[in-house]
C-alpha cells in the first residue's frame, strides 16, 4: 500500500497538467498562480505534498485539493466505494455460474465437441476487451431491445449489464482455468478408487474432484478480484455507475490529487485485503491447510 501511493504520488508531478490552469485558466497572471499554489499547497515539493496528505487522511480532514469548496475526500468514498463493491461482487457472481458449470463440462468430456465447444466460448470471452464489450451489450440490450436501462444506479437492472461486461471475460478464463484443474484432480488415485466403489459419475466429479480442483481456483479469483476493481474504473465510466471508478477518472481530469491519492490507496486496500481473506479460505478448501497450520 505505501508503494502503491508512493508511485501514484510520483506519476502524478510527471503527467502533463496543472491543477492551477483547471482553476484559474491559461491566461492567469503569475501573481494569481504563485497565490494560489501557495494556498493549497502546490508550491511544496512532493514529498512534502504526500506527507501533508498522510497527516490529513489519519485525522480525517483531507479535502480535495482544489477550491473553492474544498469537501472531505472520506465521506466522498464511503459514498462510491458500495457501489464498486456492489459491482465486483456482482461480476464475480456472474463469473463463477457461468465458468465453474463450463469448466467442469469440458473436463468431463475431455476431447469430445462438448469440449471444444465450451474452449472456443472461453477463448472468444477473453479476446473480447470490456472497452468494447460495454457499448455492445448497451446497443443490444438498452437501445435494440430496450429489456436493460443503459446508465445510472438506481435498481438492480442498472446493474444487469455492467456486470456482465466485467463477469464474462473472467468467466472465460475461469473456465479454462476449471477445465486444467478439473483434468488434474481426475487423475487423481482417490477419483479411481470413488469410481472403483461404484460411485456415481455425478458424485465423483462434483464430490470428489471439484472439491480438491478448487484451492487453485480459490487463489486465482483472490487475485482476480483486483483484476475486477480495475477494469471497473473503464466500466464504471461507460455505464455511469457512481463507484470509485468514476470518482477516480472525474478526479484526475481536474487534477485533484488528494482524491486520486485516496481512492488508489483504497483500491489497493481492497486488494489486499482480499488476498489476505484468500490465504484464510485456503484452510476451509482444504483441510490439509488447517492440520499444518
Amino acid at each position: 500500500m505505501v508503494g502503491a501511493l508512493l508511485l501514484v504520488s510520483l506519476f502524478l508531478h510527471l503527467v502533463p497538467g496543472d491543477p492551477v490552469d483547471v482553476m484559474l485558466g491559461e491566461q492567469a497572471t503569475q501573481v494569481d498562480r504563485a497565490a494560489l499554489r501557495r494556498a493549497v499547497g502546490l508550491d511544496l515539493p512532493w514529498y512534502a505534498q504526500l506527507w501533508t496528505f498522510a497527516r490529513d487522511l489519519a485525522t480525517g480532514e483531507l479535502r480535495t485539493s482544489l477550491p473553492p469548496f474544498q469537501r472531505k475526500v472520506l465521506p466522498a468514498l464511503g459514498a462510491a466505494l458500495p457501489y464498486t463493491l456492489l459491482l465486483t461482487v456482482a461480476a464475480m457472481a456472474v463469473s463463477l455460474v457461468l465458468a465453474l458449470p463450463l469448466g467442469v463440462m469440458a473436463a468431463a468430456r475431455r476431447g469430445t465437441p462438448v469440449d471444444a465447444a465450451a474452449m472456443g466460448v472461453s477463448v472468444a470471452g477473453v479476446a473480447l476487451p470490456r472497452f468494447w464489450l460495454g457499448p455492445v451489450l448497451i446497443i443490444l440490450f438498452a437501445l435494440k431491445l430496450d429489456w436493460l436501462p443503459v446508465s445510472g444506479a438506481e435498481s438492480w437492472r442498472h446493474l444487469v449489464l455492467p456486470a456482465f461486461t466485467l463477469g464474462i471475460a473472467l468467466a472465460a478464463f475461469l473456465a479454462r482455468m476449471t477445465r486444467a484443474t478439473m483434468l488434474e484432480a481426475l487423475r487423481e488415485d482417490y477419483v479411481t478408487v470413488a469410481r472403483a466403489k461404484g460411485l456415481s459419475p455425478r458424485v465423483v466429479l462434483w464430490k470428489h474432484a471439484f472439491r480438491n480442483a478448487l484451492l487453485p481456483l480459490v487463489t486465482v479469483l483472490g487475485l482476480e478480484f483486483g483484476a475486477l476493481l480495475g477494469g471497473a474504473i473503464v466500466t464504471e465510466k461507460v455505464f455511469a455507475w457512481p463507484g470509485m471508478g468514476t470518482l477516480l477518472l472525474t478526479a484526475i481530469e481536474k487534477r485533484d490529487y488528494n482524491t486520486v491519492r485516496a481512492t488508489v490507496l483504497l483500491f489497493t486496500f481492497c486488494y489486499v485485503g482480499v488476498n489476505t481473506l484468500t490465504d484464510f479460505a485456503y484452510a476451509w478448501v482444504d483441510p490439509r491447510v488447517r492440520r499444518r497450520s
